[in-house]
Order: structure tokens, then sequence, then C-alpha cells
């Protein structure tokens, strides 16, 4: 019984940082940040339809839904990450850091770039 309390608890606590912070990734923004990646932004994983939204800052650590800290992952990378730094995540798992960023700001700056203009 007490997890269940403690489970409820934590749902509470997170639906109130979500709620203070700016959370601007629109559907239309999530569906090019899947097609971009093609997959898992993590392990490569296919995009089978089930990708989840994973904060790279994570909420509890000052993170938004931004464009730029979006990332697609599949629900086992995004488990396993749960609200570690990305890099220790990756140091951890042995993934390549260096590939991972290197294509997430090519990523971003493509999305950028397609923007339409505001004004």
């Amino acid at each position: 019984m007490p997890s269940r309390t403690r489970s409820a608890r934590y749902s509470r606590r997170r639906a109130k940082r979500k709620a203070q912070v700016v959370n601007d990734l629109t559907a239309a923004e999530w569906t090019a940040l899947r097609e971009a990646w093609g997959g898992c932004a993590y392990c490569g994983g296919a995009d089978d339809g089930a990708l989840q939204k994973d904060c790279m800052l994570p909420i509890s650590r000052g993170g938004r839904y931004t464009v730029e800290n979006v990332v697609p992952a599949c629900r086992s990378c995004n488990a396993s990450k749960c609200n570690l730094e990305l890099t220790v995540w990756m140091r951890r798992k042995k993934r390549d850091e260096r590939e991972f960023w290197t294509r997430q700001v090519a990523i971003t700056r493509s999305l950028a770039a397609t923007e339409p203009a505001e004004g």
C-alpha cells in the first residue's frame, strides 16, 4: 500500500513541476523530431509508433518540453535513463556521446531552419 501512496505523491509533484515550466513542443514539431531521428535517439531502435518524448535535461532538473531538449526514445531507454543527466547515462550505457550530440545539433538546426518566420 505505501508504494501506491508514494507513486501518487510523485505523480502529483511531477504534474506540478510540468505546469510551472514552459512546454512549447507542438505536435508538428514532435512529428518532425520523430521523422528526423527515424527511431530511438539513443539506441537507434525502430520507430514502431511507441516512441516516447524524453527530455535530455529532465524536468526534475529544470528541463522543458522544447525542440532543443526533447528526443524520441524507446520505452527501454527512457525508463533506463530515468532522471539522470544524459552524459552520465550515456557513459554508463557505453553509448557514443559524440555521435549523439553531433546528430542532435544537426537535427535541431535543420528543424529551426524549416520553421516559418514569426512576425
